[in-house]
């Protein structure tokens, strides 16, 4: 069971409840400890005063602001804690925002949020469901460790989670800070068109299940060759920069190179079914007349088309058929809401 890292109470307008908040994400990457060449000794990290070179127990140090060299105004920790004590237990909605209007770019650590008992969980399900229905996130400000964040909190699967986001003054201005950014670059349409092709030919759905931390892995393996006195195999060198000059060659490439891919992963998922027909003797005529699809033929007819279709693409048909409660559905939803229509009414078109 998580622990909990802050404590404190969530309020909107009038309403509050005490809540608690649990890191949302944990590292797997592998921690190594620092040791001295041809030897097992560990490297220790010690706090060591600068001028005398001895070391210095932790509660005798204070935090210092150096005001001018070598003059500083000193600050002991509880008085960081006493100039806030209430701010550090409250965690208030100021007012609630669009999502869409946060740049991804102002979010940093997620949290979740729990209620602290559970007798708070209709209030904590009503803030959850308001925001969820109105696509709005709650912004607040938190103190923690002795630092202010500003937040938003919003739903976040089956639970209410809260991003820390970076101030304002924080991010910085691309336009000041990168070297070398185009300036008034207007790329051929053919170019352009042949891109939004390779885009279209590598569109996916998004789903983080389907990758993995292979740089870890990798690792994993050295450790692994390291312990037997095995070798592994090293990594391929990075990709040379494309020409400008055979831009338009890489476009076309990447298509056709996309094409068979797809060509294959299709392959793939009917090569079990084909080979099953092939050995049970089934042959198939463009001459044979086709069956009348029943109800239920039809639906999964409908379904299969409906597959190689985006989700984007799936929402705006759910949207012209009327389908309630759409913008909340995954993808798998709105293929089965859309296949129960279309198996009604005909097989839907796939394009």
């Amino acid at each position: 069971m998580a622990r909990a890292i802050w404590s404190g109470v969530l309020s909107f307008g009038l309403v509050s409840m005490p809540v608690q908040l649990y890191t949302a994400t944990q590292s797997h990457a592998f921690r190594f400890h620092q040791i001295q060449r041809g030897t097992s000794d560990r490297i220790r990290n010690k706090r060591v005063n600068e001028r005398t070179g001895k070391e210095v127990p932790l509660d005798e140090i204070v935090k210092g602001y150096e005001v001018e060299e070598d003059e500083y105004l000193v600050l002991e920790p509880r008085e960081l804690d006493e100039i806030a004590p209430g701010r550090s237990k409250s965690l208030e909605i100021t007012g609630f925002v669009d999502l869409d209007q946060i740049d991804p770019i102002f979010f940093d650590t997620t949290y979740y949020i729990a209620p602290r008992s559970e007798e708070y969980g209709k209030v904590y399900s009503l803030l959850y469901e308001a925001m969820r229905e109105s696509n709005k996130a709650g912004i607040a400000t938190i103190v923690m460790r002795n630092r202010e964040y500003l937040v938003a909190v919003k739903p976040e699967g089956e639970v209410l989670a809260l991003h820390t986001l970076h101030w304002a003054d924080e991010v910085r201005d691309p336009r000041r800070e990168l070297p070398n950014l185009p300036e008034n670059v207007q790329p051929a349409e053919r170019e352009l068109k042949t891109a939004q092709q390779l885009i279209d030919a590598l569109s996916i759905d998004w789903d983080p299940q389907e990758y993995r931390d292979t740089y870890q892995e990798k690792v994993a393996e050295l450790l692994q060759a390291k312990r037997t006195g095995g070798e592994v195999e090293k990594g391929a060198p990075p990709p040379k920069s494309t020409n400008v000059i055979d831009l338009m060659d890489a476009l076309q490439a990447s298509i056709e190179r996309s094409k068979k891919k797809g060509e294959q992963k299709r392959e793939e998922k009917g090569g079990t079914g084909a080979r099953a027909g092939a050995k049970a003797g089934v042959k198939k005529t463009a001459r044979q007349p086709k069956k009348p699809q029943g109800k239920a033929a039809a639906g999964k007819a409908a379904e299969a088309q409906l597959r190689d279709l985006s989700k984007t693409e799936l929402y705006q048909r759910a949207s012209d058929a009327g389908i309630p409660g759409r913008s909340h559905m995954s993808r798998d939803e709105l293929i089965k809401a859309l296949s129960g229509k279309t198996g009604r009414r005909g097989t839907a078109k796939a394009s």
